[in-house]
């Protein structure tokens, strides 16, 4: 059983913010804590049980599209000690697959998402609520290059749904959830000063000390 309890910390941002690369700085940061990450997109909801053709029309960057309440059950499984198994989405089938990834706990667990700062449960969870601020022009250029390179999508595709559907989210929910962040990152993990800032934090907190 563990004498204290984990240092929960929320990565926000809009899609191709730089969570990933504040989350990796923070890793390698604490090489001698465990740390453990639960990136949100993980959890979209389950839909085996609607046709494709309403699976296609989902749209990701929707608070509909995540069951938050699995992850925050997770989390709080994660907290008694406990071993959960992670849902593993696929997006060709546009459902969740079989396939679960086991998960222990660990000194310091990471929540990695676009909206965990617009979910009240999660929030209340979370010993240090990060949102990593980075222009728009650089998100859609990062997102583009990742859904072209990475997912085999084509320029046209991942535009469309830019407009459609990821600008018009992050408008509405991802941008207005900063305000309830403890600590704003410009530009990912290139932000050498704002990484030191932060793991200062988690030092203390991982020792003991009260967050503001």
């Amino acid at each position: 059983m563990r004498k204290k309890k984990p240092v929960i910390i929320g990565v926000a941002g809009g899609s191709g913010s730089g969570k990933t690369s504040v989350t990796k700085a923070i890793q390698n940061r604490f090489v001698n804590q465990s740390v453990l990450v639960i990136e949100q997109d993980y959890y979209y909801k389950d839909q085996s049980d609607i046709p494709m053709e309403e699976r296609l029309q989902t749209n990701y960057d929707h608070p509909l599209a995540f069951d938050n309440d699995l992850l925050v059950h997770h989390i709080k499984q994660l907290l008694e000690d406990k071993i959960v198994d992670k849902p593993v989405y696929d997006y060709t089938m546009h459902t969740r697959s079989e396939q679960v990834i086991p998960m222990e706990p660990r000194d310091v667990i990471i929540i990695e998402g676009i909206l965990i700062l617009d979910e009240p449960q999660l929030m209340e969870l979370m010993d240090i609520k990060v949102f990593v601020d980075t222009d728009a022009d650089l998100r859609i250029i990062r997102r583009l290059l990742r859904d072209i390179n990475e997912r085999g999508r084509s320029i046209d595709s991942v535009i469309n749904q830019y407009i459609q559907t990821v600008r018009p989210a992050h408008l509405q929910f991802i941008e207005p959830s900063k305000r309830y962040a403890d600590v704003i990152i410009p530009e990912g993990g290139q932000n050498v000063v704002a990484i030191d800032l932060l793991a200062t934090k988690i030092e203390k907190v991982l020792e003991g000390e009260k967050t503001n």
